[in-house]
């Protein structure tokens, strides 16, 4: 039956359950064999109960009896019971109670509680079953009002990880917040007393179908227990529910998740306004909010005499109130605005731009009410462009988040950065649509620029403002790429970005819109390290467009007048301080790469080098990212020096800190094979190799090895991580001093690389 594959989600844990429920009770009359004991019913409770038998969940059983049996009797009847499950190779929730054992367990403890609403006779006395479930649910109602408080702040706890399934990389179908935990809360709590309204059953019914089948092909594709949808199993999965790839499955999950996410906000919020009783509603006075709004029982509600159909500001206006005031827009006013609503695919009244202003401006604030109206459509009629980013997945170990959620996050990011710019409302837009090209095909960038130039006059900017918009799309990753992965001592790296921002305005644009999409990229997108290289390369460019000299911000670096002494002395200093490693020692082919090699034995992580090379003598300086507890420079450094003297076996070292038995990271399963580009055009003095690769411990010593083996001088290295994936940029040159211009050498430099990274 498992194997059967013509069928899915409910119908196959309904045929499981049917399946196991017959078996079970030819258990049960082997065990009560030859006389069935009085008033004794087996019973399925939990998943079991509710007929969703996945083919790896577990049984969860209740024996009751009517307390006629001894306790040694009762014991030996279990084992009867138990031991065939376990024999099975089953995994087996159970428990014996009598009636009051029950109830008196379920009036106390929310597990048991829930449990017992899902109560389904399986064999014995029907009537105990019956009575008993009967029996728990009046008390399940009766004492409503602390069992869903109870359940509220369950759920609320579960939520805190901050886990979601519509955004997770690889999510957890059944805990994650939007998860299948949530819908059975949710049917809990209207069992308890009626909390859906009129549209949510059926939706949550069709989000749980969705996140159902994909649990019960996860399930049969690993042959166990498994919630968590990994990467290496989303193409298997979306190929056995016939979607057209991982993409289209993920963004199937994202947009279920979402809807019982949502639901369960919307529920959870009208219970606590109803818990909280008579008294905790006595100070919520009435309070206009302009036009067709008031702020009633901590929701907004658009009046009854608003004219919603003539109104086109009206959806932004009520959800720039409800966001300004931290409450969401009451659903029968949600509904109005979804049901009668105008596109506004024409010019925008001015009211309307200053409330999608108003709402971006509230930060975090404004994410919970944008959702709300994409629930209902009202973000299409908002933005027509909006639809084709919606819950579309980003499937890389880099991005946390769907496209559109990604941009509500940047925006709210930018919402704590408006000071330190001085059109806090272009940064605002312009973050919000800053990758709306993502769901359209071709060139994100490129294609989000035309979008731009379109949506941007329409909502009512002037000419200059759109073509600033314009200008924060087409350079939305230019500082973080030229910060991370180019020389900022080199005069026409900074003349470049200075001649492609053109202004101080679109500069500090740029510098906050970096900021707030790499925080809302993920946790490896924004550090410390990438924040102050990007402070530098705005510092140097703001420089050039107040017209000062190029040179007077680039010659300040490395080598510092320190440690260009120590060059013409010809001292080896080791040294160590903060996140800096300096080394100074006579030249020779690949001293870098063992320092970097001792670096990754110490499971150092660098971020950023830079070397010089005189009169025989090389500097090299790294900068490090230290781990929680610092770093031990005094260790680190005497292994320096054994590997400087050829004393450490760097490269069997290495291989054995990153053996395949080793632990990988996550989101492997979609990462590039290793690429090499080498570019003789973005320095004037330098070959600039730039590597992207699967992270890996000693990659930053393989890659400088293979340069070492071709006798390649490294005048300065730039080291960035992106989730699991490396991207390491090198300004190299030959023993010559030369850039590396012959193609047949470029080719071998490629090649070299390659063989190190993928042997």
């Amino acid at each position: 039956m498992i194997g059967d594959g013509s069928r899915r989600g409910r119908a196959l844990c309904r045929a499981l359950s049917a399946v196991t429920d017959e078996w079970l009770g030819s258990v049960y009359a082997s065990a009560t064999d030859p006389t069935p004991a009085p008033a004794l019913a087996l019973v399925a409770v939990g998943g079991y109960g509710r007929g969703e038998l996945a083919p790896g969940s577990d049984l969860d059983l209740w024996l009751l009896h009517g307390g006629d049996l001894d306790a040694a009797a009762l014991t030996a009847l279990a084992e009867r019971l138990w031991y065939p499950v376990w024999d099975a190779g089953l995994k087996l929730g159970h428990a014996v109670f009598t009636p009051r054992q029950a109830l008196a367990l379920a009036a106390r403890e929310l597990d048991t509680a829930t449990a017992s609403l899902s109560m389904r006779h399986l064999a014995g006395d029907e009537s105990l079953s019956a009575d008993v479930r009967a029996r728990a649910l009046a008390q399940w109602r009766k004492r409503s009002a602390r069992f869903l408080a109870e359940l509220r702040d369950r759920v609320a706890a579960r939520h805190a990880s901050g886990d979601e399934v519509a955004f997770l990389l690889e999510p957890d179908i059944k805990e994650a917040r939007g998860g299948l935990r949530d819908v059975h809360a949710l049917g809990w709590a209207e069992v308890a007393r009626p909390v859906l309204l009129a549209g949510d059953a059926a939706a949550l019914a069709e989000a749980e179908a969705t996140l159902l089948e994909v649990r019960v092909e996860l399930h049969r594709a690993t042959g166990r227990a498994s919630d968590e949808l990994l990467l290496e199993r989303q193409d298997e999965i979306a190929a056995a529910l016939g979607d057209a790839g991982a993409d289209a499955l993920m963004a199937r999950v994202a947009a279920a998740a979402r809807t019982v996410a949502w639901t369960g906000d919307e529920v959870w919020h009208r219970l606590s306004s109803s818990l909280a009783g008579p008294l905790g509603r006595l100070s919520r006075r009435d309070r206009r909010l302009g036009s067709g709004l008031v702020l009633r029982d901590a929701e907004v509600h658009v009046e009854g005499d608003a004219e919603v159909e003539g109104d086109p500001s009206l959806v932004l206006r009520a959800a720039a109130a409800a966001a300004t005031a931290g409450v969401p827009i009451d659903r029968p006013s949600l509904e109005r605005l979804g049901a009668c609503s105008p596109v506004l695919d024409g010019p925008w009244p001015e009211d309307a731009r200053l409330a999608l202003v108003d709402l971006l401006a509230t930060g975090p604030r404004a994410i919970p009410v944008l959702e709300s109206l994409d629930q209902r459509g009202l973000v299409h009629r908002v933005l027509p462009e909006w639809e084709p980013n919606r819950s579309r997945p980003q499937r890389n170990a880099y991005h946390r988040f769907t496209v559109d959620r990604h941009l509500c996050e940047a925006a709210a990011n930018a919402a704590a950065l408006t000071a330190e710019v001085s059109r806090p409302d272009l940064l605002l837009v312009g973050t919000w649509l800053h990758d709306l090209g993502k769901g359209y095909p071709g060139d994100h960038t490129e294609v989000g620029m035309e979008l731009m130039a379109e949506v941007a006059p329409r909502m009512g900017f002037a000419d200059d403002d759109v073509a600033t918009l314009v200008d924060m799309v087409r350079h939305h990753l230019l500082l973080p790429d030229v910060a991370t992965r180019r020389d900022l001592a080199d005069d026409d790296v900074i003349e470049g970005v200075a001649a492609a921002v053109g202004s101080l305005e679109t500069l500090e644009l740029l510098a906050a819109l970096t900021e707030a999409d790499s925080l809302a990229t993920g946790p490896s997108a924004w550090g410390t390290w990438k924040a102050g290289l990007v402070a530098e390369l705005v510092e140097r460019v703001a420089h050039v467009l107040r017209g000062g000299a190029v040179a007077e911000v680039t010659a300040a670096g490395f080598p510092s007048p320190e440690v260009r002494r120590l060059l013409a002395e010809g001292t080896r200093v080791v040294s160590g301080e903060g996140n800096v490693l300096t080394v100074v020692a006579p030249d020779r082919p690949g001293l870098f790469s063992r320092v970097a090699g001792t670096l990754a034995l110490k499971a150092v992580a660098v971020r950023g080098a830079d070397a010089v090379s005189a009169d025989g003598m090389a500097a090299s300086r790294f900068v490090i990212e230290p781990g929680p507890g610092g770093c031990d420079w005094d260790d680190v450094a005497t292994s320096v020096e054994l590997a400087l003297d050829g004393r450490l076996a760097l490269a069997a070292r290495v291989a054995q800190r990153s053996s395949p038995s080793r632990a990988q990271p996550r989101g492997r399963a979609l990462l590039a094979p290793p690429r090499v580009r080498v570019d003789n055009h973005a320095s004037a003095t330098s070959t600039v190799v730039e590597v992207r690769a699967p992270d890996q411990v000693g990659v930053l010593y393989r890659i400088t090895a293979a340069l070492a083996e071709l006798d390649l001088d490294i005048r300065m290295a730039k080291v960035a991580t992106l989730g699991s994936e490396v991207v390491d940029t090198f300004y190299v040159s030959t023993a010559a001093g030369d850039k590396v211009s012959d193609r047949a050498h470029a080719r071998e430099l490629e090649r070299a690389i390659l063989h190190r990274l993928e042997h």
